[in-house]
């Protein structure tokens, strides 16, 4: 080469060097040579003539991120690994710290997750108490100081796009975003997925579509192929920048259908990567393993086994605590195989095995090669408190006893070491970290404890010595008369009696009387009232009254499913001048109660009840100013219906049909398992709750426990389930429902004989016919912004004047009989877990009955023979019509359920009775009626105006004061006549 580094050749030199190198497959273009002439360009053409050009080696895109460093994931390299610590919802500590703004201590939680090895931190902020767009932009902009941490890219986890754009806005780098799905359309997906594309980011995909999350190995594949195709084609979107997350979820939680989840994932991961072309796969580890919270052994290998089976079937990165990650051959051989059988599912018992594996893990060998449990090495004081905490009662009686003699006499355990431990399940429970089932899991280890020591503390007693516990005081329960409902009186009552209080509970139907002689005897500091129907709300003010009358100065609390702040601050507190409190749910009692007999803190709390209750009594004076139109306006603004057209089914059948002793295998697949989990103020949707973070652990038990009591209550026929439903010829007049004796019927079953024939006014196919009873309905008076119509239960049944033959539906069910008698068996047990258990199942069961008598009542009428419907759907009420009970919104009026119960002739075919406040004994029991009526729909009647009153009297035949006794909670005026 000359001094410029080039060679001056001759051209056929210059020709033979270059045919070389396009021999070699080295030569593409060539462009021309300095210092060359056309000679020079000759002798190469003629050399190259004929010869390929050099084919470039085809470079598959790479998913290319970085912080302030470049980061390119190639096909050979090892499993991403996702910091998942940085997470307000996965780690305690970093949300304390966000929340307290301590954010350089939160840097330093970023920082140990890459010195562990992480290669991407996920960032999440969504919390209920935080500005998380806030936070996600102060804490972004605080690692761009940090060189050790921004060198990393970053992944943007939030379900809210408002914070993922803050995100994006404050990241320096190309980070990822966490997530998008289509469950909300494909509109709103791939106008997310331009945004992410325009600021230059990859994206997370979540196998979720409209019809929500895919947990089958097909749903998880189709909803990523569909949103491949949308991403690719319609929008351009770079598939090496796709990473679809087809959901891990949590397995061995008992429920055989999360048996295969794991497998499902793998699975699904390998579809995915051959079906979508350079997109990859993530995964959230933690969840798989969310069922042994509190086993961190067991969860770190189970997801080094997880780890290590998806990895083979193309999984590319996780979201991990990446210091806490264990080693798949480092396993011990046992734990892997058990590990391995659950996660893939290879025997049936795979769950039992490893949660006996890791119970082992908690125990301890003795010198004579025992096991025992740890705890059991633990002194008395401790194993107790142990116990109670665990709810674990298969010892207590021996410590109980250990204790006894260490002490010395019985009430020492019991103020010694059984209430210090109750002392630590309250402050638990207080602090949110037990949940209710768990207490009352405590409450049966203190009362099986207390009443191995009864016969002992007799003794004493007998002797002389120290008598009674020193308990913090004494409460009065009692559901009020009239009213058969006390589930949630009696978790009152465990919570209570958990805190060191005496309870004394007076069970259900508790006359006025009864509550107060007894609560003057047993010289009580408070008293509780409970009750589900509305009636009861009246009882309550007739103890009220009567507490005032007798100058009684004991706090009242008020409780149950119908009650409110509102009501009781507008109806019953104006009756007592002492507090009247109303406590929403078990967990509220005991901040209340201890501020109410606490002697510093009574007046202060006093005086913050009568503020917020002055305060709801001007809220319900100004919600009284609601324009309310005259009852002849709202009769004449009726629903209307179009009765030539309107389709009218006729059932298949007329009068009643029984069902005794229908088995309780049928009803419980109906079962609606949500409210189920609120009656153990556990609030959240089944399954979902199940996998929740906080929850899901204590869920799962408490339904596995159910689960166990319904096969129990099914092989011992412990409950049994009768129902009755039938259909009637009826018409509407007015805001009454005519129902008629049965075409070539001698007689109705219940032979109501409240009116006589009603003909028609014109000469419709029903013709002169037999009027066996009336059922009342009433209409809205409330005037709705928008709304022209005023709603009433009549509208959805055919005028007389229309001429058209409609049809009515009754029906009443139990799966009550023989609930009263089991609880009772178990709380002489000392076991109020299971008499609760058993009260909340027979009222699921209950309305599973009903939700599957109506399916029945739907095929019956011809109309619901087509459904095919989950589940999900009946929950949903996705069918035509509707099925109202007295005492609900839509006819507030109890008193309609004894013209039904006469009707279906309910007594004898159900064996339920109604009390005299018209509540239905046995408690889990139900009735209504069925409207077909294509355009039927629930809705509140709310308040009503004095002329309805008066109207609904008369068309009853009833006095108005008794009108407006059974009416009172949907009184717009007070009865005395003033507005």
């Amino acid at each position: 080469p000359n001094e410029m580094g080039e060679y001056d050749l001759p051209p056929d030199q210059m020709a033979a060097m270059i045919g070389q190198f396009a021999d070699n497959g080295w030569i593409n273009i060539v462009g021309g040579c300095c210092g060359t002439g056309p000679e020079h360009i000759r002798a190469i053409a003629e050399v190259v003539a004929g010869k390929p050009p050099r084919k470039p080696p085809q470079i598959p895109p790479r998913l290319r991120l970085g912080g302030t460093q470049p980061f390119t994931r190639h096909p050979d390299d090892n499993l991403l690994m996702i910091g998942e610590r940085t997470n307000v919802a996965g780690s305690r500590r970093f949300a304390r710290l966000i929340r307290e703004e301590k954010y350089e201590e939160a840097l330093e939680i970023a920082l140990g997750q890459i010195e562990g090895g992480a290669n991407i931190i996920d960032i999440n902020m969504d919390e209920a108490l935080l500005d998380s767009q806030a936070a996600m932009t102060t804490f972004l902009r605080l690692i761009a100081g940090e060189s050790a941490i921004a060198q990393v890219p970053v992944m943007f986890d939030s379900s809210h796009w408002p914070v993922i754009e803050a995100g994006l806005q404050n990241f320096q780098g190309k980070g990822i975003v966490n997530s998008i799905s289509l469950k909300e359309g494909e509109a709103t997906f791939l106008s997310q997925a331009q945004s992410i594309r325009r600021y230059g980011a990859a994206v997370v995909v979540m196998a979720f579509d409209e019809h929500g999350q895919a947990t089958e190995i097909e749903d998880k594949v189709c909803i990523c192929q569909r949103a491949y195709h949308l991403l690719t084609k319609r929008i351009g979107f770079p598939p090496e920048d796709i990473i679809f997350d087809p959901n891990v979820l949590t397995v061995a939680t008992g429920i055989e259908e999360h048996a295969n989840y794991a497998v499902n994932f793998i699975e699904a991961t390998r579809q995915i990567k051959d079906l979508c072309p350079g997109a990859h796969v993530s995964a959230g580890v933690s969840n798989v393993s969310f069922a042994f919270r509190g086993h961190d052994r067991i969860r770190e290998a189970m997801h080094a086994v997880f780890l290590y089976h998806a990895v083979r079937a193309g999984l590319d990165m996780a979201i991990v605590n990446a210091g806490q990650l264990a080693n798949y051959e480092g396993l011990e051989p046992e734990l892997r195989q058990r590990v391995e059988d659950v996660l893939l599912n290879r025997r049936p018992d795979a769950t039992e095995q490893l949660v006996e594996y890791a119970e082992g893990l908690q125990h301890q060998t003795k010198p004579n090669g025992e096991v025992t449990e740890a705890w059991r090495a633990f002194p008395v004081h401790e194993r107790i408190q142990h116990a109670l905490v665990r709810g674990i009662i298969k010892h207590i009686e021996q410590d109980t006893e250990e204790a006894r003699r260490e002490l010395g006499h019985s009430l020492a355990v019991i103020e010694g070491p059984l209430m210090d431990g109750m002392r630590v399940v309250g402050d638990l429970f207080d602090a949110g970290k037990m949940f209710l089932p768990q207490v009352v899991k405590a409450a049966r280890v203190m009362k099986r404890a207390v009443a191995y020591l009864t016969p002992y503390i007799e003794a004493e007693r007998a002797a002389g010595g120290q008598c009674e516990p020193a308990y913090r005081g004494r409460i009065l329960l009692a559901t009020v008369k009239g009213d058969v409902h006390d589930i949630g009186k009696n978790i009152v009552g465990v919570v209570l009696g958990c805190n060191h209080y005496d309870v004394v509970d007076l069970g259900v139907m508790a006359p006025c009387e009864m509550i107060l002689q007894t609560a003057i005897e047993q010289s009580v500091d408070l008293i509780g009232l409970s009750g589900l129907i509305t009636p009861s709300l009246d009882e309550m003010a007739h103890v009220a009254q009567e507490m005032q009358r007798r100058h009684l100065d004991l706090p009242l609390l008020i409780g149950g499913a119908t009650t409110s702040a509102k009501h009781t601050a507008v109806k019953i507190a104006p009756l007592y001048e002492h507090p009247v409190v109303h406590v929403v749910d078990a967990s509220r009692s005991i901040g209340v109660v201890e501020q109410l007999i606490g002697t510093k803190t009574r007046e202060l709390f006093e005086a913050g009840n009568r503020r917020l209750q002055d305060q709801l009594r001007q809220s319900f004076q100004r919600q009284g100013t609601k324009k309310l139109v005259p009852y002849a306006e709202a009769l004449a603004n009726r629903l209307t219906s179009d009765w030539n057209q309107v389709r009218i089914d006729q059932p298949e059948f007329t009068g009643v049909r029984v069902l005794r002793d229908f088995p309780i295998n049928k009803i419980r697949e109906y079962i609606d398992w949500s409210p189920f989990f609120l009656v153990w103020e556990m609030r959240g949707k089944y399954p979902k709750i199940l996998n929740d973070p906080k929850l899901g652990n204590e869920a799962r038990k408490l339904y596995h426990d159910a689960q166990q009591m319904l096969d129990r209550i099914e092989s011992e026929q412990l409950l049994i389930a009768h129902g009755v439903l039938g259909f009637w010829p009826a018409q509407s007049l007015g805001d009454d429902i005519l129902v008629y004796e049965p075409a070539g019927s001698p007689a109705a079953s219940g032979q109501v004989t409240s009116h006589q024939s009603v003909p028609s006014p014109r000469d419709g196919p029903i013709g002169a016919r037999r009027e066996i009873c009336r059922l009342h309905a009433l209409r809205q008076q409330w005037q709705r912004r928008g709304r022209g119509e005023f709603f009433s239960l009549a509208d959805f049944i055919a005028p007389v004047a229309s001429g058209r033959e409609d049809w009515i539906g009754a029906f009443a069910l139990t799966t009550g009989i023989g609930c009263d008698a089991l609880a009772s068996r178990f709380e002489a047990e000392q076991d109020n877990y299971s008499a609760i258990l058993v009260q909340a199942l027979a009222d699921r069961l209950a309305e599973a009955f009903a939700e599957l008598l109506h399916a029945q009542a739907r095929n019956h009428w011809g109309y619901g023979k087509d459904e095919n419907l989950t589940n999900d759907d009946l929950i949903a009420e996705k069918y035509r019509g509707i099925r109202p009970a007295p005492g609900y919104p839509a006819q507030p009026d109890h008193t309609e359920k004894a013209t039904i119960f006469t009707l279906l002739d309910a007594t004898r075919h159900t064996g339920i009775q109604l009390t005299e406040h018209y509540a239905m004994y046995p408690a889990a029991s139900i009735c209504g009626l069925y409207f077909a009526h294509p355009a039927a729909r629930y809705f509140a009647v709310d308040r009503i105006a004095e002329d309805q009153v008066h109207d609904y009297a008369r068309r009853k035949g009833i006095t108005v004061p008794e009108a407006e006794r059974w009416l009172a909670p949907n009184l717009a005026y007070e009865p005395n006549g003033s507005s």
